[in-house]
């Protein structure tokens, strides 16, 4: 690592030395009557080529100024032309040039301005929210930037009513998680990268990619209909005039603490691997006798970031033709230690207090786009994006000898397991959009995209032994399978697009229609496999558990039959999805009174076949088909220019996903089972959300909306009836009632009256819920016939504080919180449905907790920046809890999983080459 990073700074140092030290101007343009700021005004070097125009917020910036004296024009229409001599540019450094702009009484000819908005900006897309029907947040680059976000998942937890889970990386729309979203990048679907998981790992996704994350909130039907309580759309990045490298070192503070640091353990399979791209030596027969059982460890575990972005814009037939692309790679560590038990029945099943995680994560990403523009009114875009992401993960629990596992051979106590697991996935995003517009009234827009996903855990490695004393330890022995290694293999592919004509009839300032329709399509394929080869060595000892190899290497322990090789028939599943749509809607407006109507029908066929051995006669299928008619109304009310009333209802559909209806079951590190449920059905949620929201200036945002879903044959993760303990999809109930009001401000504490001075800006955004659902009662027990909603908050709460000092060499600043309340993990169950009372498992309960971050970054020159970052400052305790009803009638809460992720600290270094 210390040789890449080395490299990577000499390469740096001799690409500054190329270019020549320039200066910059920057600034801000205003009305001298109404002060209010110039949008679109042109500003340049006299004598020179360099020139640019202003954006939403007024503001300019000039690169690459020759050093010395310059003049400095401002130029607008029906404004005097405005100049600013014997400006003084100095190599490396910016200055400050503002311009008052006075009106001309000259008149003009007619001047046809064309110009695409910066939808990086704050102020650009709180207008996109201004003008929209529906119900629709955005955030972009610029802000994403003076936050210190450094990827996706963080930049939606910014937006109200969405949190991000700091235990599962999950992201949470209204209180409402995985199941009840979508995500797309540029309008169209994208693929998880998670068998567990319907919607992506937003953490994958930089900033670097991003142009702006929105949220809709609410239906239209030109988006697929699987959706409750929201849509991510991830924007790319498309042309940017720039050359940037960046560097930052990252520590946790987890990590950094003796005993650790100098000792961070690691998995046998992190060391077959080199950047993050495993090299796999045996098969998965061949490695249970020839590759080690045994962890490793590696020192020196500080985290990295390296990446770059490069953008230009060349003619082509004489038109342009944009190019912009970015590479990043990262690595960082974590560790994190507590407590794991399980109960069944109330009755302890097995107990852990010393439950430890050590994690390495190693992801790149690359980014290109091109763009061509044929004219104003046509253009194509090809977008690639890809992700390679290596997560290393070593599970151990009962390395004090305390350990407790029920019914454990050779005895319950000294229980220990150990999960050696790496992780490897490839990611592969390609995009081609098209829009053209036909005559005035007439826009067509198109897409196809194709997406690829490979996920690998190619050498699983798990011991589960007992320590009977210091020296000697037993393999324990139930099954033929506590000693194993394994292989899964993911691939997932899809071809998707969609093809949308506008047409417009009534293009007045009062009055407005147009219709709106088209289609979508998705063809989505999953290939997925699994083998599990086990080691039967009961009444076998070793001296250690960290050489477990003493036996399990042993040639003449395997000649003599002490240990059995047992290969179970793999498990497999093949799923496919095929989604047509047709829809079509009507945009309105009359004076004040503005809205759209739409219906969209949508057919899903959903198939899959198995063959897994926890299945009777191990080999099924199912064939789905739904078919629906989703209608959606949108209506606003602009009750003067800066406020305006909303109301939209809709219908929507959740439909289960492939590893929820495949009866696969998956073991996590901790040992508990989650499996599939072919009998699952899918949900149909009706949706109304009513907003009022208030614009007094470009910048500041006051909301409240309100809103209502009902869902009918809810979908929950629960514990599954009977003896087993395990988890299961199960559709508990007729119906699920959610209600909920939303809180969003958006102001300044210090208003800069000109480009010079500080600035405080603070966003805060609150959400209450309610949730309430029945029973079925196969899913009663202890008299219980209702329960909140699985995975739901009832309140989540953002804040953010940034600040800027608006100096020449910038000083920013932002401290960000983030809450969400508990919530239901996994629904509770009876194990014993006549006798409810007495024999069941209550539900699981993940605590809320606070998080908050800290950015601060600094400009010391046109070229440099340094910017140090700290997250998860508070360093929670992350607990699930479960009620004990012993005998004696007395409950308890328990804490069954409790753990630290540590404060992660980040310095890093920006370096601008142009």
């Amino acid at each position: 690592m210390i040789k890449q990073v080395f490299l990577v700074l000499v390469l740096t140092i001799s690409s500054i030395v190329v270019f020549a030290q320039k200066g910059s101007v920057r600034g801000n343009v205003k009305d001298g009557k109404t002060g209010e700021t110039l949008i679109g005004a042109s500003v340049y070097i006299d004598g020179t080529t360099i020139g640019t125009v202003t954006d939403f917020d007024g503001n300019y910036t000039l690169l690459n100024v020759p050093t010395g004296s310059v003049t400095v024009k401002c130029s607008f229409i029906s404004y005097e032309t405005s100049l600013k001599e014997d400006i003084t540019v100095n190599e490396g450094n910016s200055v400050s040039v503002d311009f008052i702009m006075g009106e001309s009484t000259v008149a003009l000819a007619d001047v046809k301005v064309i110009a695409k908005a910066n939808r990086e900006s704050e102020v650009v897309l709180l207008i996109d929210q201004k003008k929209s029907i529906g119900i629709k947040q955005s955030i972009g680059a610029q802000e994403l930037a003076s936050q210190g976000v450094s990827n996706a998942a963080t930049a939606a937890s910014k937006i109200s009513g969405v949190t991000k889970n700091e235990s599962s990386g999950n992201v949470y729309v209204r209180g409402l998680g995985d199941r009840y979203l979508s995500t797309t990048m540029n309008g169209l679907p994208i693929p998880s990268d998670d068998v567990e998981k319907k919607n992506i790992d937003l953490n994958l996704f930089s900033t670097e990619l991003i142009k702006n994350v929105s949220i809709k909130k609410t239906y239209s039907v030109e988006n697929y209909g699987d959706l409750t309580s929201g849509n991510i759309d991830i924007a790319s990045k498309t042309y940017s005039d720039k050359l940037s490298i960046s560097l930052s070192t990252k520590a946790n503070s987890n990590v950094i603490k003796s005993g650790v640091f100098d000792n961070l353990k690691t998995t046998r399979n992190y060391h077959d691997q080199t950047l993050g791209f495993a090299n796999k030596k045996y098969n998965t027969a061949n490695a249970v006798s020839n590759q080690s059982w045994n962890s490793k460890t590696r020192k020196f575990p500080l985290g990295y970031d390296f990446s770059i972005i490069a953008g230009k814009k060349f003619k082509l037939f004489q038109n342009d033709l944009s190019v912009f692309a970015t590479l990043s790679h990262e690595s960082e560590s974590a560790y994190s230690d507590g407590v794991f038990k399980k109960y069944r029945s109330n009755v302890l099943d097995n107990s852990f207090t010393d439950a430890e995680t050590y994690k390495t994560k190693i992801n790149t990403t690359g980014l290109v786009n091109l763009t061509y523009d044929f004219n104003p009114k046509n253009s194509i875009s090809l977008n690639t994006v890809w992700v390679h992401k290596t997560s290393d993960e070593l599970y151990e629990q009962g390395r004090n000898g305390e350990g407790y596992v029920f019914d454990q051979d050779p005895q319950e106590d000294g229980a220990f397991v150990r999960d050696q697991n790496l992780k490897e996935t490839d990611l592969l995003i390609s995009q081609l959009l098209g829009s053209h517009k036909i005559g005035k009234k007439n826009k067509v827009d198109w897409a196809v995209a194709y997406n690829k996903v490979t996920a690998d855990e190619p050498n699983r490695i798990r011991n589960e032994v007992n320590i009977l004393d210091e020296n000697t330890v037993q393999f324990a022995h139930v099954g033929d399978f506590q000693q194993r290694k394994s292989q899964q293999n993911i691939e997932d592919s899809e071809i998707n697009g969609y093809l949308k004509d506008e047409l417009k009839f009534i293009d007045q300032d009062d009055k407005k229609l147009k219709l709106n329709f088209g289609g979508n399509f998705r063809m989505k394929d999953r290939d997925f496999n699994s083998l599990f080869i086990g080691v039967r060595a009961k009444g076998v000892q070793v001296a250690s558990i960290d050489n477990l190899n003493e036996a399990l290497l042993n040639t003449s322990l395997y000649n003599n039959n002490t240990l059995i090789v047992r290969e179970r028939k793999p498990d497999f599943y093949n799923a496919n999805l095929n989604v047509y749509s047709g829809y079509v809607n009507a945009d309105f407006q009359l004076n004040n009174f503005s809205g759209n109507i739409g219906v969209r029908y949508e057919k899903d066929e959903l198939e899959i076949d198995w063959d897994v051995a926890n299945f009777v006669g191990r080999i099924g299928n199912l064939s789905n088909k739904y078919d629906n008619i989703l209608p959606a109304l949108n209506l606003k009310y602009q009750l003067s220019d800066k406020t305006a009333l909303r109301l939209a209802v809709s219908k929507t559909i959740t439909l289960p996903e492939f590893k929820e209806l495949a009866p696969f079951e998956y073991v996590s590190p901790t040992g508990r089972v989650t499996k599939g449920n072919p009998d699952l059905k899918n949900s149909e949620n009706y949706n109304l959300d009513v907003k009022w929201e208030m614009f007094p200036t470009a910048k500041q945002l006051f909301s409240a909306s309100a809103f209502y879903k009902m869902i009918n044959d809810p979908i929950n993760l629960a514990l599954t009836r009977g003896s087993s303990g395990n988890f299961i999809y199960e559709n508990t109930g007729d119906k699920a009632d959610v209600y909920g009001i939303e809180l969003e401000t958006r102001f300044a504490l210090i208003k800069p009256e000109n480009s010079e001075m500080p600035e405080l800006n603070v966003v805060l955004n609150a959400s209450k819920m309610w949730f309430k659902q029945d029973l079925l009662e196969d899913f009663q027990y202890n008299n219980k016939t209702e329960t909140d909603l699985q995975g739901a908050s009832d309140f989540i709460f953002n804040g953010t504080v940034s600040f800027s000092n608006n100096k020449e060499n910038e000083f920013q600043g932002a401290i960000t919180a983030n809450y969400s309340s508990d919530k239901i993990f996994a629904l509770g169950a009876p194990e014993d449905k006549t006798y409810s009372d007495t024999f069941f498992n209550n539900e699981i309960i993940e605590k809320g907790f606070v998080t908050l971050d800290m950015v601060i970054s600094k400009q010391l020159s046109d070229r440099f920046s340094i910017k140090l970052s700290g997250k998860n400052l508070l360093n929670p305790k992350i607990e699930q809890t479960q009620e004990i009803q012993p005998t004696n009638g007395e409950t308890s809460n328990q804490i069954i999983k409790s753990y630290k992720k540590g404060i992660s600290l980040s310095l890093g270094l920006k370096i601008n080459l142009n």
